[in-house]
């Protein structure tokens, strides 16, 4: 009967629906005594009745999405609950005797304007699972190392800025068989200036994400974090790494791209099992030549620093399929890159190189070469040339050499609106020029000037093809195989035997454009249209042997 009554308690989850005066049935607690599963979720509730705290057989407890603004004291009555889930509401603090639910393993507080924690919380000695992302925390207390059964932590959108010393006791019940108290970390979107080198401890983490916070050094501690295969230190202050880190020898990708790093250390090349390295948006004027033992490298970043060449040793990195190198100041590229055979995307736009190394021929699986910012097509043919200083053969294109992009040419959407600038472009585009009769009127009484512009109809295509055909036909009867003796255009050229010269005889018959042709007015000169006598003087004044078809008037 008992087994019974437990079964029923189980299967009677409350899902309420919005607008009902009543937001909780009072059926539901008819099984207080065997009820063990309750959902309420997305039911406006604003307060929890008193007698849902009479249910002290309940284990899980489900009340997202609603506008809850406390959690009463009374939740420590809930001694057997061991899921609790009051993430999106407007809790702003838990009770101290939370404490006292001591089987609590999963705690879903997420979407909550929670800005501490309070002490009795950190005696949850059963926590597994604590979700506190999108809250106001600015710090944990300083006992949140009692936690040590805790297996996944995510702080992300807060506004911590340190962490406590005790977070390395979080590992320290190792010796008494427990297994794997931290594995993921998620701290990232915080305000952290720094991290405590008791991290270190945490010798099961295997995902750390720090990126987009304020931190300026990295403790050489890290590398006690032998189990490391996800270091994430995007978007902060960075300006070195530790030597230390050449330790984390199971570390398959590193981010620290968009900080103010001048150099990497010479011990990343100890990083065997790296598969991708992004350390674009930095200061770097050159890379380590232990790079080259990156042997598992797949995706390598360097966009935006300062590289002016690449050390010989990357060509040793074969199995790397994407490699950016945008925005840099690289002048020549090293042979040895004809060997990463691999590669099936580079990006080399905005630098300065003149060419490329010969034996880029051997990248077979290349599906895209970038080399300007807009460039139309992904792969663009490249031509075999000789070098003018070493004679070495070198591919080049139309594209080379490079051209540095200046920032004034590519300013970004977030850059401010000049509408004065964009008022003259845009009236130098709309420029137009007119020809038009010197002669101009003085200005009336208004300060205008009055400008005669004349119009003339524009020739369709028909016209054009009979303009070609009539030219045609002029030269036919210039130049005619069957007379005796033929007529060149330009008698101021030798003849095909370089012994005759002659002069260029009109055909006598008139030449009738097929469509009527006004005089074409270029300041105060008509060029005459009409057609030319025999009588006419051929020759131009400054060279009597080159004949004209048109004379000034």
């Amino acid at each position: 009967m008992t087994t019974k009554r437990k079964l029923i308690g189980r299967l009677v989850p409350c899902r309420c629906f919005r607008g009902e005066e009543e937001q909780v049935p009072k059926e539901i607690f008819s099984f207080e005594r065997t009820l063990e599963e309750l959902y309420l979720d997305a039911n406006q509730i604003e307060e929890l009745p008193k007698q849902l705290f009479n249910c002290q057989a309940l284990k899980k407890l489900s009340m997202p999405d609603n506008d809850l603004s406390n959690l009463p004291t009374t939740i420590a009555s809930l001694v057997n609950l061991k899921e609790l889930d009051i993430s999106k509401n407007g809790i702003q603090e838990f009770p101290d005797n939370i404490k006292c639910c001591k089987g609590l393993s999963v705690v879903e507080a997420s979407v909550n304007p929670i800005t501490k924690l309070p002490d009795g919380f950190t005696q949850l000695l059963n926590l597994t699972q604590l979700f506190l992302n999108d809250a106001f925390l600015e710090y944990l207390p300083a006992n949140f190392g009692r936690l040590s059964k805790l297996r996944i932590l995510e702080l992300r959108e807060n506004h911590l800025k340190t962490m406590p010393k005790s977070i390395h006791r979080l590992t320290q019940l190792e010796s008494c068989n427990i297994f794997l108290c931290f594995t993921q970390l998620w701290l990232d979107n915080n305000s952290l200036q720094s991290i405590p080198g008791s991290i270190g401890k945490l010798r099961q983490l295997r995902y750390l994400d720090l990126a987009k916070n304020r931190i300026e050094t990295l403790d050489t501690e890290i590398s006690g974090c032998e189990a490391l295969e996800d270091l994430l230190l995007s978007s902060n202050m960075l300006q070195h790494l530790p030597d230390s880190i050449g330790m984390l020898k199971k570390l398959t990708t590193l981010k620290v791209d968009d900080n103010q790093l001048t150099s990497l250390p010479n011990t990343i090349g100890s990083l065997s099992l790296l598969e991708e390295l992004d350390c674009s948006c930095n200061e770097l004027e050159c890379l380590p030549p232990t790079i080259g033992y990156l042997h598992s490298l797949r995706t390598f970043a360097a966009d935006e620093n300062f590289l002016s060449e690449l050390p010989r040793e990357i060509g040793n990195c074969k199995n790397v399929t994407v490699m950016s190198l945008r925005s840099n100041k690289l002048e020549f590229l090293p042979d040895e890159i004809g060997q990463m055979t691999k590669l099936r995307v580079l990006n080399l736009s905005d630098n300065r190189l003149k060419n490329l190394p010969f034996t880029f021929t051997k990248l077979k699986d290349l599906a895209a070469l970038w080399l300007s910012d807009n460039q139309s097509k992904a792969l663009i043919p490249l031509q075999t040339e000789a070098h003018p200083e070493t004679k070495q053969k070198v591919l080049t294109n139309y594209m080379f050499p490079q051209q540095p992009r200046h920032d004034e040419d590519y300013q970004s959407d977030s850059d401010s609106f000049n509408p004065t600038l964009w008022e003259e472009q845009r009236q130098q585009r709309m420029t137009v020029a007119f020809d038009f009769e010197d002669k101009k009127e003085e200005e009336d009484n208004s300060g205008k000037v009055e400008i005669n512009l004349k119009r003339y109809p524009t020739p369709y295509p028909e016209d054009l093809k009979n303009m070609v055909k009539s030219v045609q036909s002029l030269v036919g009867k210039s130049v005619h195989p069957g007379h005796g003796h033929q007529h060149q255009l330009s008698t101021g050229t030798a003849t095909s035997a370089g012994t005759n010269m002659e002069h260029t005889h009109l055909s006598k018959e008139p030449y009738e454009p097929p469509w009527p042709l006004p005089p074409k007015e270029v300041g105060h000169r008509k060029i005459c249209h009409q057609p030319l006598k025999p009588t006419d003087n051929l020759e131009s004044p400054t060279n009597p042997k080159m004949p004209v078809f048109a004379r000034w008037e």
